[in-house]
Order: structure tokens, then sequence, then C-alpha cells
């Protein structure tokens, strides 16, 4: 899934996959991690540091994203599928690039 998802994590400080496993809506949470954690994936940012908290106390399962410029993406994955959380985290994440790189090229003309 995650060849399929072009996710560049340039822009994120951290990201951290908060669940308790013995939950039934936590499979797409627990695929998300497993995508994150893929080797093309970290190679797009190896700062960005990810974290699973894994608890024991019937939470609902979370993922939360802190980006560079200080943003915030916070996805409830109880009702979102692993493909749904990976397209919003890129898309996100291309946003701002492309808005990066608009602001690199008015410094620079």
């Amino acid at each position: 899934m995650a060849s399929k998802l072009h996710v560049v994590l340039r822009p994120v400080k951290s990201i951290v996959v908060r669940f308790c496993p013995f939950e039934s809506n936590v499979e797409s949470t627990r695929n998300f991690l497993g995508c994150i954690n893929h080797k093309k994936i970290q190679a797009t940012n190896r700062n960005c540091e990810v974290t699973a908290d894994v608890r024991h106390d019937g939470s609902e399962p979370l993922v939360d994203v802190m980006f560079v410029d200080g943003d915030r993406l916070i996805m409830k994955g109880a009702n979102l599928t692993t493909a749904e959380m990976l397209t919003a985290l890129g898309t996100r994440c291309k946003a701002k690039e492309i808005k990066e790189e608009q602001k690199s090229k008015k410094k620079n003309p």
C-alpha cells in the first residue's frame, strides 16, 4: 500500500500512533503504523520521529502528526481506513512542500 500512495515526510517533525491492541477497531491504525515505518517512507525524512504508544485502556486509536511549522494533524483511526489516513497525511505534506517552494521562489527570484 505504501508504494501506491506517495507520502513524503519532509515537513513532518513527529508522528505518534496511539492504540489499544485489544480493541476491534484498531486494524487500520496498526496498518498505518506499518506503512509509515516502511523504509522508503522513512527515507524521505530521517529526522521524523515515529512513536507507537500502545495502551491497554480501551482508548480510541489515534494518529497525531506534528509538523515542523507547528501545525498538527490528528486522525481518529476508528472510522478511517489505512488508505484514507495515508492520503490525508500525503495531501497535507504535499501542500506544505508546495507552500515552502513558493516561499523560496519569492526570496530568490
